[in-house]
């Protein structure tokens, strides 16, 4: 098999820009929709101070669209040492590997943000199914479906032995316990509710459902350096 032959064909190229444009772009407004409130961190998190940036949600937010570049640069490096070794899918391994860091580790410093009667408060649990998704609201429903988002999207495409909807659910459900567990120990004043689980768990299914079509098979492993043929003689 030539080389030609595991390149993209124009209309799977072309596919993947204009998706990568339309992404760009839809970040980009999110991006001017909530500047006002990202820029009220700002100046803290310029300063490097921890109160007003690190402890807050903007902050949070704010650090991690600033850490974007640095990501694909990491992707970037990644990929080039891969494909050096003449490992095959060297761009979706090094991205998978990024994305479940960088988009995961965001929500879990804010999941982890004690409140403001941490360590005197003591530690509360809710256990009763779907009690909690009425207090909820659509932001904090759709906040906890993006906990492990990232995880479930590019954990299939990473790891084979993820590449199944009871796997992905397993595993998002699994994280999430360990991070209610957490704030119930830690006495984070927080609530260490079932329903965040459920839909933690359901945010990772729906991603992984997402990428399905990238995710990773043992029949085609893709962190494999490939042999370089032998010239004829």
């Amino acid at each position: 098999m030539t080389s030609n032959a595991s390149l993209p064909s124009p209309a799977r190229r072309t596919r993947g820009i204009m998706l990568f444009v339309l992404a760009t772009l839809v970040l980009a407004c999110a991006v001017f929709v909530v500047r006002r409130p990202l820029m009220m961190s700002a100046p803290a998190c310029m300063a490097g101070r921890w109160h007003g940036c690190f402890d807050t949600f903007n902050g949070v937010v704010l650090l991690t669209l600033a850490a974007l570049p640095l990501a694909a640069l990491v992707v970037w490096a990644l990929a080039r040492h891969r494909r050096a070794a003449g490992v095959m899918s060297a761009w979706r391994i090094s991205m998978a590997e990024v994305g479940m860091v960088y988009g995961t580790a965001p929500f879990l410093w804010m999941t982890l943000m004690p409140g403001g009667g941490a360590g005197t408060v003591p530690a509360r649990v809710s256990l009763v199914p779907l009690r909690d998704l009425a207090t909820m609201g659509p932001i904090g429903i759709g906040g906890n479906l993006l906990v492990f988002a990232a995880l479930g999207f590019f954990a299939p495409m990473r790891f084979a032995a993820s590449a199944s909807v009871p796997r992905v659910l397993a595993l998002g459900a699994g994280c999430s316990v360990l991070v209610e567990t957490a704030q119930y120990v830690l006495r984070l004043d927080r609530v260490s509710s079932v329903d965040d689980v459920l839909v933690n768990a359901t945010g990772a299914v729906l991603a992984a459902l997402a990428s399905r079509r990238w995710w990773r098979t043992t029949e085609a492993p893709a962190d494999r350096p490939q042999p370089t043929p032998v010239g004829a003689r």
